[in-house]
Order: C-alpha cells, then sequence, then structure tokens
C-alpha cells in the first residue's frame, strides 16, 4: 500500500493500529511527490541462534578440539 507523506502524517495512529492487527507481511510505503521515502511494516521476531539450530544438537560430531591449530596444514605461521 502506497501513501503520502501528508496522510501518513494525519492518519498515522489508524495506520499503526490497522498494522499491528494484521498477521502477515503488509508494509506500508510513505512516498513524496511519487518517490518513496520510508516502509514501515510490522515488526517480525528473528529467531536466536539457539532456537535455529535447535533441531541440530546433539547431532554434529567431531573427533577432536577444533580450536587447535594445525600447524600441518599452514606449516610455520
Amino acid at each position: 500500500m502506497e501513501i503520502t507523506k501528508s496522510q501518513f502524517k494525519s492518519q498515522f495512529e489508524s495506520i499503526l493500529e490497522k498494522l499491528g492487527q494484521k498477521e502477515g507481511d503488509e508494509e506500508i510505503i510513505i512516498v513524496d511527490n511519487g518517490e518513496p521515502l520510508f516502509k514501515v511494516s510490522r515488526y517480525q521476531k528473528r529467531q536466536g541462534t539457539a532456537e535455529l539450530f535447535a533441531s541440530l544438537r546433539g547431532k554434529v560430531k567431531y573427533y577432536e578440539d577444533l580450536t587447535t591449530p594445525t600447524t600441518e596444514e599452514w606449516g610455520e605461521v
């Protein structure tokens, strides 16, 4: 949905209420003289690292210390 700056200014509260009630990815583009200035959308919480990789916990196997440098591969650094 596109609206002008003046429309956004006069309808600010109702626009925020409308965005707050809807689920989904609706966004409002605020334009000035036909040029887009801002995009207003509902905040989407991102998953944290623990949540993203929770299904992999306990499934990855390693057999040595992964933080130890291997001089054989890199030579003398």
